[in-house]
């Protein structure tokens, strides 16, 4: 099974397919993603990559981690799980209680 890396330190100006090309080197890719921000449409500059096998992962981490891409240092490593959200917390996807005038 593949592994998911996090890459960090992204231009604003990558795509999906340039962050794509980038891994290809090392291995086959599953998935490639720059992360966008909702509002405004813009890179967040980090993304995703998903490489088809766990020793291409270790070795595009190797060979990648701290190396140039389009005039930045990138990072790169292992993608950690999305934390749980608190259910029930306003503002965390829960809906907001009720005021009633006084």
């Amino acid at each position: 099974m593949g592994k998911n890396l996090f890459v960090g330190n992204l231009a604003f100006t990558m795509t999906d397919n340039e962050l794509r090309g980038i891994f290809e080197k090392v291995g086959q890719v599953v998935s490639a993603k720059v992360i966008m921000d909702r509002e405004t449409g813009r890179s967040r500059g980090f993304g995703f990559v998903e490489m088809a096998e766990d020793s291409a992962a270790k070795e595009a981490i190797s060979r990648l981690h701290n190396s140039m891409a389009n005039g930045r240092q990138i990072t790169v490593s292992e993608a950690q799980p999305r934390p749980q959200r608190r259910e029930g917390a306003p503002g965390m996807g829960a809906p907001r209680p009720e005021r009633r005038a006084p």
